[in-house]
């Protein structure tokens, strides 16, 4: 039996006999790369990483009816409802600039340095967005984030932490196993396929981009429309969850 402690070591043993392997090939010493023939046999300590997330239509009602009611501070208060509202990576929300907004256009242009995928992306601003962000920019307008930590020597200058957000959550009674910052990236994508929005306009809005540079830009101007209304559409649907 296979030890799950032993995965990372099998894992470096295989990456080392390809290594051996490949090198012996440029040499002519062998005719067949052996390490290839293990792929799929053996297992691998890479696992997907599954976030708590709620999707239930109840608990999602239950989670924006908490949020609204948040006791702290505004600037916390603000991420948790973006979170819920645009649900984009956490990294992304915490560090999000106000020089990204373009209100003329109701987008959020994220530059290709922040993203996973190492491409620009754009997020269509639901009025509840916008709303928001009008309230929030008294507050925070003036320095460089959204979301800037409290108490720093400049102010504006440092976003908020990393695990914000989910202490947030777990302050207002959902523990660790069931809601954290990134499950609000679950949330939306469970109940907007459940609702038949097209599956490809949901993985574009997850920035789950395409990797083909010119199919990902006709994409862009094709399909954005009917992104911005799916994104009002998710906007109004957890609005609406909080008055039934």
């Amino acid at each position: 039996m296979i030890l799950n402690d032993k995965l990372p070591s099998m894992d470096k043993a295989r990456i080392i006999v390809g290594q051996v392997f490949r090198f012996a090939l440029s040499l002519g010493e062998v005719t067949h790369n052996v390490a290839l023939d293990l792929q799929g046999l053996l297992p691998s300590s890479r696992t997907k990483r599954h976030f708590a997330s709620l999707t239930a239509p109840s608990d999602v009602a239950r989670l924006m009816r908490a949020i609204k009611a948040y006791q702290g501070t505004l600037v916390v208060r603000a991420a948790l409802l973006f979170s819920a509202y645009t649900f984009q990576r956490p990294g992304e929300i915490r560090r999000a600039e106000w020089s990204e907004f373009d209100f003329n256009e109701s987008l959020w242009r994220l530059p290709e340095g922040k993203m996973k995928a190492k491409r620009k992306h754009v997020v269509p601003l639901a009025r509840q967005v916008l709303e928001l962000l009008d309230d929030l920019k008294p507050h925070t307008g003036r320095g460089q984030y959204l979301f800037p930590a409290i108490g720093k020597s400049k102010a504006g200058t440092v976003p908020i932490s990393e695990n914000t957000v989910t202490s947030a959550l777990h302050s207002m009674g959902f523990g660790r196993d069931e809601m954290c910052a990134h499950g609000f990236r679950s949330m939306a994508s469970t109940n907007l396929n459940e609702q038949d929005w097209d599956s490809d306009l949901i993985e574009r809005q997850l920035a789950h981009s395409e990797r083909n540079a010119v199919k990902a830009s006709y994409d862009f101007s094709a399909k954005l429309p009917r992104r911005r209304e799916m994104m009002q559409h998710w906007a109004d649907w957890l609005d609406s969850l909080t008055e039934q």
